[in-house]
């Protein structure tokens, strides 16, 4: 990161663009595949699953291109990352497949947008403090999301733990976001990638039955629907998603990368309206404008 008291930044590289325009898009879309996943699946055995077949994937891929020796990694690195992966994907996105047994996908989403706040106050108690225009970003689009997620502004009726759950999975994936630009961890972000989603994938696989989440069921339950979508979460939201993520937790401001979490509930409310017919209101047009209003006062603030 560069000094503060410096008077330019770096600009902000096409491939950070493009990172961000995938996670913004695809990790929108994920919180209906969830939703669609969950309705017939284990929801910690079905995201282990998820998880540890991308790991996998990922770690064939790495070891074809840069041979064997790109999977070697350091103790202190495989206890960072494994540590990175159980807060993110466990307490993070497996808390959030807990919770949309009984919250609506759009919900969900309009829920985790509270992470940024959780990054800001991280970066001031570690005294990295954000700048002005950051924190009024930050503020601005949580009363979007405010606005957004009001009562009565949802059809659905949402239960207590499920909020619980997501909102403590937030502060989870803020703590491991924040942490990984502080722990020793691989260089290579697709090296990290793939000991995350191992590491979470295990956990996860290893906690289902534990809830008691296999007790009565059966596949031949299984919508097929929840196999396209559990296909779906693995090839766009785990591999291509989740490594844009990694990469930019590593390479760009974390008030930047935080972002994600405005654009993700306009991508998901919307497609809440368009694939499950759900009304779309003055609130949530609102709402939504000041989410977009939010992330563009960061992303000036960190041009600077």
């Amino acid at each position: 990161m560069a000094a503060t008291g410096t008077t330019s930044a770096p600009k902000i590289s096409a491939r950070t663009w493009t990172a961000l325009g995938l996670v913004y898009v695809i990790w929108g879309s994920t919180y209906l595949g969830i939703r669609v996943v969950v309705r017939s699946m284990p929801a910690l055995g079905a995201m282990g699953f998820r998880f540890v077949v991308a790991g996998l994937i990922v770690a064939i891929v790495v070891r074809v291109r840069l041979g064997p020796g790109a999977l070697r990694v350091s103790r202190d690195e495989l206890r960072s990352t494994s540590l990175v992966g159980v807060l993110l994907l466990v307490c993070g996105n497996g808390g959030v497949a807990l919770a949309e047994k009984t919250v609506p996908s759009g919900m969900a989403a309009l829920l985790i947008a509270a992470m940024p706040l959780w990054l800001v106050l991280l970066r001031t108690l570690a005294r990295d403090r954000p700048r002005r225009l950051t924190v009024a970003g930050t503020l601005i689009g949580f009363v979007g999301i405010g606005v957004l997620a009001r009562p009565g502004g949802h059809g659905s009726e949402i239960k207590l733990w499920g909020v619980g759950i997501i909102l403590v999975g937030t502060l989870c994936w803020a703590t491991g976001t924040f942490l990984s630009q502080r722990l020793p961890m691989p260089s290579n972000p697709f090296v990290a990638t793939l000991y995350e989603m191992l590491a979470g994938g295990l956990v996860m696989l290893a906690l289902s039955p534990v809830i008691g989440e296999w007790r009565g069921f059966s596949f031949s339950k299984v919508e097929p629907a929840a196999w396209w979508a559990l296909l779906y979460l693995i090839v766009f939201g785990s591999l291509v998603a989740f490594s844009a993520f990694v990469w930019l937790a590593g390479s760009a401001p974390l008030s930047l990368v935080s972002t994600y979490a405005y654009v993700n509930p306009v991508v998901a409310v919307f497609l809440g309206w368009l694939i499950l017919d759900e009304s779309l209101t003055a609130a949530i047009v609102a709402g939504g404008a000041l989410a977009v209003l939010g992330v563009f006062l960061v992303v000036r603030s960190e041009r600077r």
